[in-house]
């Protein structure tokens, strides 16, 4: 499966695929369409500061 990498992080840090899909302004299933393929390493970083962020927040 691709982008583990994003998965894991965000599983590990309590956030949510549809809450990243939220802070992107794209539906939650356009984002799991996107997790399909291997995303560049620009989009990986913009998505782990989402995750890092939605992290915070929550606490």
């Amino acid at each position: 499966m691709s982008n583990q990498d994003i998965r894991r992080t965000a599983a590990g840090a309590g956030v949510k695929l549809w809450q990243i899909a939220e802070a992107l302004g794209i539906a939650d299933c356009s984002l799991s369409r996107k997790l399909r393929r291997e995303l560049p390493a620009e989009e990986k970083e913009r998505i782990f500061a989402i995750i890092d962020r939605l992290a915070k927040e929550a606490g």
